[in-house]
């Protein structure tokens, strides 16, 4: 039996997704395409490999065998594309946090760094996988040491915090803000917040007791949430662009400010040369830019995040 890459590739990224919608846009084919690929295999292994009903998509128990033999035939196949292409294959890199835009850093030293191919990073633990897999060679985001095991990390960035509230906010009119003048505020939060380690700290830190968890359905729409009332408030790093949300205001905080910190995470022993160009862009970026500065009289980082006794994934932050 022959399998067709394609196919097993894209019957891994639906069993990672589990939405053909979203699996189709990280494969940049469409929704249609995507499901022959996957009717195909499954005609060809004689078996179904996800239950699809109103409730969502789910692997069967076929679809849970084939998963791991799966990511390995993708692996093979890319590690033997790169095999040929040496030197001359662009550099793989993956974000997360996208609702804080790391793209945009990435942007500012690309040109030094050589070509590089974005990835379809979701969260920490599928970039971490992507990148123990070999699936891409770096990713850029908010991590704290001790890694993954086989992980090296370079802090790129630290990144001062705003705050973005509602115009109708008491407190809107100031050119500036101590983070603890929010005590009384509600923090809205684009998710869970016990899985947004920073503005769970910043909220621990500064007094913040009325916490709100929302749906993470883009800047836009989670921007839209917090200028709909008068009580709430969320940080973002100060370059992000906002987009433009009716009745929202973006203002500094100071005495201390928050400093959202980025950091370039790849595989130990990964020796593509491109990640020397990045590497070393990222450095000469920082200190054109000062990114890397910080006064502890005058700014604040969180604490590292304490080990998670069940999951070591719990050790990189990811919000």
């Amino acid at each position: 039996m022959d399998l067709d890459v394609a196919q097993v590739r894209a019957f891994v990224r639906v069993a990672e997704e589990l939405h053909f919608g979203r699996a189709a846009g990280t494969l940049a084919v469409s929704q249609q395409a995507l499901s022959k690929r996957i009717a195909r295999l499954e005609n060809l292994l004689g078996t179904a490999l996800f239950e699809r009903g109103g409730n969502g998509v789910r692997l069967t128990d076929a679809g849970h065998r084939f998963l791991q033999p799966a990511r390995h035939t993708v692996a093979a196949a890319d590690a033997a594309v790169a095999a040929v292409a040496g030197e001359n294959r662009p550099l793989r890199v993956d974000v997360w946090g996208h609702l804080y835009a790391p793209m945009r850093t990435l942007a500012q030293v690309a040109g030094r760094a050589g070509e590089l191919v974005p990835g379809h990073g979701r969260d920490l633990p599928s970039v971490t996988a992507a990148l123990m897999r070999g699936d891409i060679d770096a990713a850029f985001g908010r991590v704290h040491p001790p890694l993954h095991a086989g992980l090296t990390h370079r802090l790129v960035r630290l990144e001062p915090v705003d705050v973005v509230l509602s115009t109708t906010h008491p407190l809107a009119a100031e050119p500036a803000l101590r983070p603890d003048q929010l005590r009384g505020s509600v923090l809205w939060s684009p998710g869970a917040l016990d899985r947004l380690d920073f503005l769970h700290q910043f909220a621990d830190r500064f007094g913040i007791r009325d916490r709100t968890a929302s749906l993470n359905l883009g800047l836009t729409h989670f921007l839209t949430e917090v200028a709909a009332s008068a009580a709430r408030f969320s940080l973002l790093p100060a370059d992000v662009p906002l987009p433009e949300v009716p009745g929202l205001r973006s203002v500094p905080l100071v005495d201390p400010t928050p400093l959202y910190a980025w950091s370039l995470v790849w595989r130990t022993g990964n020796d593509h040369p491109g990640l020397n160009a990045l590497t070393a862009a990222c450095a000469t970026a920082a200190a054109r830019s000062r990114w890397l500065e910080y006064n502890p009289a005058h700014d604040w980082l969180p604490e590292p995040p304490a080990p998670h006794p069940q999951d070591r994934s719990h050790e990189v932050s990811q919000g």
